[in-house]
């Protein structure tokens, strides 16, 4: 059974961090490009940040860049979300998705972590 269990999400003060993990389990998350989305209310689900299968090439949204960093540890299974000098706009629920290509397309995604940035 395949599952994306997303954590670390809370309630955090503008300029502060968060850290998300999202570990997998039930596909080969080594040969999987990860992904990290989010949905704000009223708003449709954007692509934040992803990442390779082996972890050397990542890229992120514009409005995140400079700010958060995604990375994967692939002996534990888990990517990762480092947010920075987090904005009230970065509240929202975040989704943590995978891609397999091999031996054919499977897509997966996590039930979300809310974050909320709020003073």
């Amino acid at each position: 059974q395949v599952q994306l269990v997303e954590s670390g999400g809370g309630l955090v003060q503008p300029g502060g961090s968060l850290r998300l993990s999202c570990a997998a389990s039930g596909f080969t998350f080594s040969s999987a490009a990860m992904r990290w989305y989010r949905q704000a209310p009223g708003k449709e689900r954007e692509l934040v940040a992803d990442i390779t299968s082996a972890g050397g090439s990542a890229n992120y949204a514009d409005s995140v860049k400079g700010r958060f960093t995604i990375s994967r540890d692939n002996a534990k299974n888990t990517v990762f979300l480092q947010m920075n000098s987090l904005k009230p706009e970065d509240t929202a629920v975040y989704y943590c998705y995978g891609r397999v290509t091999t031996p054919w397309i499977r897509a997966y995604w996590g039930q979300g972590t809310q974050v909320t940035v709020s003073s």
